[in-house]
């Protein structure tokens, strides 16, 4: 229906558009059912395994845009935390925190989306 990861090269650059990344483990279940913060960190580690199919890495993550469920302030500060535990604290990606309704699936609580920009290998 869609891809993950979108590679496009120019020059010497490599676009990587990471399509929105939930929580679920490589057997696609579902990982902590109603736990925001296991759901976050397990989105995160998707990222990763996302970028690094690309042939990138967290450092390359210039934008993330994360959609959670039913946005409280309280969900700031877990995404904060988990954000910290991947991203260094000086390359943190410019980032948009969108509330929304609901996502793909009603017991998703929180997407993420990422745009990286990397060097093309020689």
């Amino acid at each position: 229906m869609f891809t993950q990861v979108v590679v496009v090269e120019h020059y010497v650059l490599r676009f990587l558009h990471i399509s929105g990344q939930v929580g679920v483990d490589r057997d696609k279940q579902l990982t902590g059912n109603g736990n925001f913060q296991e759901q976050t960190r397990q989105s995160f580690a998707n990222l990763q395994i996302a970028l690094a199919s690309g042939g990138a890495s967290i450092h390359d993550v210039v934008k993330l845009v994360i959609y959670v469920v039913n946005y409280q302030y309280d969900h700031a500060s877990i995404i904060r935390k988990e954000l910290l535990n991947v991203f260094p604290k000086d390359r943190l990606p410019a980032l948009s925190l969108i509330g929304v309704a609901t996502l793909a699936e009603e017991r998703f609580l929180i997407e993420v989306d990422a745009e990286a920009i990397t060097q093309v290998d020689k």
